[in-house]
């Protein structure tokens, strides 16, 4: 198993975009168009990517303002990362007023890592937007298929 780590530095402080990391609401502004997040260790972690991919898993740590764990697989049938099978962390850390995120999404198969790597890239470009104050647009337009 192997990994995708992905970084982006935002020119916002971390309170502003922790709120995009827990709620559902402020979620789908820049990934998903369907989300239940329940923010609390074992809670539940359900994403509607691109309006078909339902990610599916459970929160494993929640540190407000500074940290994010959850588990996320693809709740489809036969799909080779399973609903709740893999990891991602997200690291918010200050640097000046602005804010290094950085994404690192573990137990992924080999061949699959690129693809995530670019799929968490254009999803954190995305957030990117939607902390700025802009709007990327509905979750249409990334599809890994």
């Amino acid at each position: 198993m192997s990994e995708a780590c992905k970084e982006i530095l935002i020119d916002a402080p971390a309170a502003t975009i922790f709120p995009f990391l827990i709620d559902a609401d402020k979620f789908v502004l820049w990934m998903g168009t369907e989300a239940r997040l329940e923010p609390a260790v074992g809670g539940e972690y359900f994403v509607l990517v691109a309006g078909k991919h339902p990610a599916v898993g459970e929160f494993v740590e929640v540190v407000p303002n500074e940290k994010v764990v959850f588990t996320m697989g693809w709740d489809e049938p036969n799909h080779p990362i399973p609903a709740g099978s893999t990891e991602v962390e997200i690291t918010l850390t200050a640097q000046g007023a602005a804010t290094m995120v950085r994404l690192v999404h573990r137990g992924l198969p080999d061949d699959a890592v690129t693809d995530h790597e670019g799929g968490w890239g254009f999803y954190l470009d995305r957030l990117q937007t939607v902390v700025d104050g802009g709007d990327p647009g509905p979750d249409s337009s990334h599809d890994d298929d």
